[in-house]
């Protein structure tokens, strides 16, 4: 019986991983090919360095997010409350720095702390009381929303200069950059949130690829029976998975004050759709045990990249990028559709 077990165990390792490596390559063709295509269509603005940069400024908090939502969509789970969750972290860290005399460290300490705070709260909900994951994230959302507001109802700039000194902190790219009006070369740079960003996405990424947990996510997420049989602690393995994107969702809220200096009742409004679109365009699966943090990463990018071509293209209202945003998700839920169907049909066979 354990030899049957350890053979299937082994064959759904396989064909999960070819099925990640797949939409992974997938993701990465096509962002590459879009971004091509807008320096060769678009010209001069997408053929500068700092371009890219700006993307990856723009996006680090939504990179971050979007790993923690990968990391719950992996184990069957979903979380739409990180938007909320950054809104009231950047509210609360504003306040708490401009109004009551903190300090940056108190400050990102705040931040971390409400993130385990809901991730405690909303893990323990979904995983040992067994309410859906969607009800719960979705009270949490309207929480943060609300307590953002109670918090502080007007928005405002943070003007604390420790602060401000980190805001604008900029990290030069050696080597890389462009050559302005004057003829003079200037570098290329990153926020700090980019080298938190990145550094997210490789700690997530060993986790995921090498680590008992992480492969206890992907089994849980697979099949949920065969998990039980395994002697993995199902219930755990999903606390943890909610713990850890709360966690996320609490770094990225900070990140994402760190991008815009203020706090406001409207911050990261439909921060947690951008995720989850982020994750699917990125490879990871609604149904659970297939997904890759890499393909999260470009998911991301990707999304920007088409907000940035439909505004050079010259399609300045809204609606254009929400439409392009839709026509790139449904393709990837019909080749995730596609992939299903194939496993299905060799499971079958």
């Amino acid at each position: 019986m354990e030899k049957k077990i350890g053979t299937k165990k082994s064959f759904l390792n396989i064909k999960d991983m070819t099925d990640t490596n797949l939409l992974l390559s997938i993701t990465i063709i096509v962002f590459f090919l879009m971004y091509i295509g807008a320096m060769i269509f678009l010209g001069e603005g997408f053929l500068k360095s700092q371009t890219f940069f700006n993307i990856l400024n723009d996006q680090s908090a939504l990179i971050i997010v979007s790993c923690g939502m990968s990391l719950v969509m992996i184990t069957g789970g979903i979380d739409i409350s990180v938007g909320g969750m950054a809104a009231l972290i950047s509210m609360s860290c504003a306040v708490l720095l401009d109004m009551k005399g903190g300090s940056l460290v108190g400050s990102m300490g705040l931040a971390i702390l409400i993130g385990l705070a809901f991730g405690l709260v909303q893990g323990y909900l979904v995983a040992f009381l067994d309410i859906q994951p969607f009800i719960v994230s979705l009270a949490g959302m309207f929480f943060a929303r609300g307590m953002t507001t109670i918090v502080n109802t007007a928005p405002f700039n943070v003007a604390n200069e420790s602060f401000v000194a980190l805001k604008n902190t900029r990290l030069n790219i050696p080597g890389v950059g462009s050559v302005n009006k004057n003829g003079d070369f200037v570098n290329a740079y990153v926020e700090i949130g980019v080298i938190v960003a990145l550094l997210v996405v490789i700690v997530m990424f060993v986790v995921l690829r090498w680590t008992k947990l992480g492969r206890n996510f992907y089994a849980v997420g697979g099949n949920k029976q065969s998990a039980l049989m395994l002697g993995i602690n199902v219930k755990l393995t999903k606390f943890l998975s909610h713990m850890i994107c709360s966690f996320l969702a609490g770094i990225a809220g900070y990140v994402y004050f760190m991008h815009v200096g203020s706090g406001s009742a409207s911050h990261a409004s439909g921060a947690e759709m951008n995720a989850i679109a982020s994750s699917i365009i990125g490879g990871t699966m609604l149904t659970g045990g297939v997904g890759n943090i890499i393909g999260t990463m470009f998911g991301t990018l990707s999304l920007a990249t088409i907000q940035n071509i439909v505004t050079s293209a010259g399609l300045d209202e809204a609606w254009w990028t929400g439409i392009t945003n839709a026509a790139m998700l449904c393709l990837f839920l019909v080749i995730q559709s596609v992939i299903m169907a194939q496993r299905k049909k060799a499971q079958v066979g």
